[in-house]
């Protein structure tokens, strides 16, 4: 959500903000708005300011016995006048927050210039892309070759964009997500939380995903959401209070299933696991300061890349565009992974400084050390990783020429030591 008082201090930054999204200018549209919204306060103080004195008057006018008709006559006219000034007021409050609610974020100042991925600027590439002596396949062939990677199954009972994993496959997935969570609380500092994956309006409506991305969800018949992405209930456990600073910042960390609809993806990466309606995560939550925000969104950054780094898997970090990024984000790096399947880097991680627009809709603050007053929080999110995507690296990526894949050295622990998941069996020795 927007501060109105930013806009009417500097439009022509938020105007600025916004033709970096692509968007038109709209401050002079919000604050025409406001102006009337203001007027039709003032209006109603003046004629409570006056209905109140009136009052006063016909109060010390029967006091001393005197006629008081004119005044009484006067408030009965403006209680009308109060109903419609005030009802005047409520409506153009409505429309005020209903044309902020759906606008995005405001880049910072040194986010790149760009109206879609191609002006996403790369900051860095870690790790070499792996040489292979045969064509490589993809996660898809490989998985299916074995039977432990099931879509057919998958679309009988529930359609396209879901799987079955079993047997080493289903213990891969886990075993990434252990891995990822034990880094993450014991090296990273993040506290592991086991959160709700049903959740209200209030909550999804706080992280900006309602009203503008409803058909991006799924909702129950009873009026719960699930849950997009763990974001949404780990940010949550701040709305609608007030920290102090001295408990900042706030680190958590969750691994759940989160559930997209895929609306606005038709035809994309409709084969395999890159893009599901369900798929499992690890993310990662801030709660800070303003002037800590820019340090943590490194520090979260530095520990998804640290997933990889351990993993021994290659990848590259970009800086999105101000066109390119989420609604909510005033900044944003992706981490891609390399693929050698795809021959392309693919998006596992995305991670955000979401400045104070999330809190402004929690009603979420902290009270300074120093100073009078509370201030808006910051919140930052990032994925730490997409689980079912690196389960897909580790696969395209350590693969060997018979269909068999190596399982990484910081996997093995969580894998009861297995050092490779083997390959197919042969046509002849399947049962």
């Amino acid at each position: 959500m927007h501060d109105i008082r930013f806009i009417r201090e500097s439009p022509e930054a938020f105007d600025a903000g916004l033709k970096k999204r692509g968007l038109a200018p709209l401050s002079a549209e919000i604050l025409e708005i406001d102006k009337r919204r203001r007027a039709a306060i003032s209006d109603s103080e003046s004629i409570q300011a006056r209905r109140k004195s009136l009052s006063q008057q016909i109060g010390m006018a029967k006091r001393k016995g005197e006629n008081a008709d004119a005044a009484m006559a006067e408030v009965a006219s403006l209680e009308q006048s109060l109903k419609n000034g005030e009802h005047e007021a409520q409506r153009l409050d409505e429309e005020l927050r209903i044309r902020l609610e759906v606008l995005p974020n405001l880049p910072f100042e040194d986010v790149p210039e760009g109206a879609d991925e191609t002006g996403n600027v790369e900051i860095r590439r870690v790790g070499n892309q792996r040489n292979f002596s045969f064509p490589p396949k993809d996660h898809v062939a490989l998985g299916e070759a074995t039977g432990n990677m099931d879509f057919a199954a998958a679309v009988k009972i529930s359609g396209s964009r879901f799987v079955f994993l079993k047997a080493h496959l289903a213990r891969l997935e886990r075993a990434l997500a252990q891995f990822m969570l034990d880094l993450h609380t014991v090296e990273g500092g993040y506290t592991e939380v086991n959160p709700p994956l049903l959740v209200k309006d209030t909550a999804v409506y706080g992280v900006g995903q309602l009203p503008k991305f409803a058909e991006d969800m799924f909702r129950t018949d009873n009026g719960f959401w699930l849950i997009p992405t763990a974001e949404v209930s780990l940010t949550n456990l701040v709305n609608d209070m007030v920290l102090d600073e001295k408990e900042l910042p706030l680190r958590f960390t969750a691994f759940t299933p989160c559930f997209r609809s895929e609306a606005g993806s038709a035809g994309k990466d409709t084969r395999g696991m890159i893009r599901q309606h369900q798929f499992p995560k690890v993310e990662l939550v801030s709660i800070t300061t303003p002037e800590q925000s820019a340090a943590e969104h490194e520090r979260m950054t530095g520990c998804a890349e640290e997933v990889l780094k351990r993993l021994g898997l290659a990848y590259r970090t970009v800086v999105l565009c101000g066109g390119d990024m989420g609604f909510g984000s005033r900044k944003t790096y992706d981490i891609e992974v390399w693929l050698p399947g795809q021959n392309a880097y693919r998006e596992i991680s995305s991670c955000s400084n979401m400045g104070d627009f999330q809190a402004r809709r929690m009603n979420s603050r902290y009270r300074p050390g120093e100073g009078k007053g509370t201030r808006f929080l910051y919140t930052l999110n990032g994925s730490a990783l997409a689980v079912g995507r690196t389960l897909v690296a580790v696969l395209e990526n350590y693969q060997n020429e018979d269909g068999s894949v190596t399982v990484p050295d910081a996997l093995r622990p969580y894998m009861g030591g297995l050092e490779l998941i083997p390959a197919p069996l042969g046509t002849g020795d399947r049962k």
